[in-house]
């Protein structure tokens, strides 16, 4: 309970803002699963008020694995920033290691993980900045982030050795990270998540307003966008899109968009199979200038134009 976050904004049980879901006394799943159906009630009749309401801050990338998370993640930074904002991703993927290179960043920075002693080559770090009330970006250490030309880069670290133990402890310091990190209005931060949806039973889409999930032609993918919108909604998340991503034909276009539309899945977009993007990643390089970034800079356009969010023009 210690990272409860009420999921329609009430500061406490019995304000004016709770709606008695009884999400934050719930000890058992049933109990769990009754105050998620009525919070998710709640957001479905109060959709249009919380998105108006809500600009975007935080973003979380989600989906199947392999279905393109990085790709989209970091072609949406590059596009926020293209479009004037100061723009943190976070890796949260405790296995892949490509991210850095799709954002342009060569040098990688610390870890959140050293903060655990059996990752930190017994070497103590200062969490002091970690206690602050509040986080802003200029008060992380450049040893955790990197920057270059207004895109930041964080990560959670990886499991490099065969009996090294489970990164939950990095999900935990991400959860506090994303809990006091703000952000001012031209400043937003994207976390890549793992694959699945095992970073929503930690509670790591907690402090996000934003969910996009990543959808690729398979009977899986398309599942598991249902699944995380279920989940991110029972966490208090209204504003949850798809990106249909490695579409390779209108035909598939169109039974993946009636699909979703079937579980109620909004989508932002279709971002075709492209050869641009496919070599850039097998060399471990920025997505250059083609015709699939100048299409995902208009699907990063219509999300902002959802939130009523300015940007220059590209």
């Amino acid at each position: 309970m210690s990272f409860f976050h009420c999921p329609v904004g009430a500061s406490s049980k019995g304000t004016e803002e709770c709606i008695s879901c009884g999400m934050c006394t719930a000890l058992t799943r049933e109990e769990q699963k009754k105050a998620a159906d009525i919070v998710r009630a709640y957001l479905r009749s109060n959709v249009s008020k919380r998105l108006s309401r809500y600009v975007i801050k935080k973003i979380a990338v989600c989906g199947k694995g392999g279905a393109g998370k990085s790709t989209v993640a970091a072609m949406m930074a590059i596009a926020l920033r293209d479009m004037g904002y100061e723009v943190l991703v976070i890796d949260t993927d405790e296995s892949n290691s490509g991210l850095h290179r799709k954002l342009g960043i060569d040098n990688l920075p610390k870890p959140l993980l050293s903060f655990i002693d059996r990752f930190n080559d017994g070497v103590a770090e200062d969490s002091s900045w970690l206690d602050q009330d509040s986080i802003k970006l200029e008060d992380i250490p450049e040893t955790f982030i990197t920057t270059n030309n207004r895109l930041s880069f964080m990560m959670a670290g990886k499991i490099e050795d065969a009996m090294q133990g489970c990164a939950c402890s990095a999900s935990d310091l991400l959860k506090l990270l994303l809990s006091k990190i703000e952000v001012d209005d031209r400043q937003i931060v994207i976390i890549d998540n793992e694959a699945g949806v095992e970073s929503f039973g930690r509670g790591l889409e907690l402090y996000v307003d934003t969910v996009i999930t990543v959808v690729e032609p398979s009977f899986e993918s398309i599942g598991m966008a249902g699944t995380i919108k279920y989940m991110a909604e029972g966490l208090g998340i209204s504003r949850i899109r798809a990106i249909l991503n490695k579409v390779t034909s209108d035909k598939i276009e169109k039974v993946m968009i009636g699909r979703l539309l079937e579980q109620e899945v909004k989508y932002l977009g279709v971002m075709r199979l492209d050869d641009d993007i496919n070599v850039a990643g097998l060399l471990g390089e920025v997505v250059s200038e083609c015709d699939a970034k100048t299409k995902f800079e208009s699907i990063v356009r219509i999300m902002l134009d959802e939130a009523e969010m300015k940007y220059n023009a590209i």
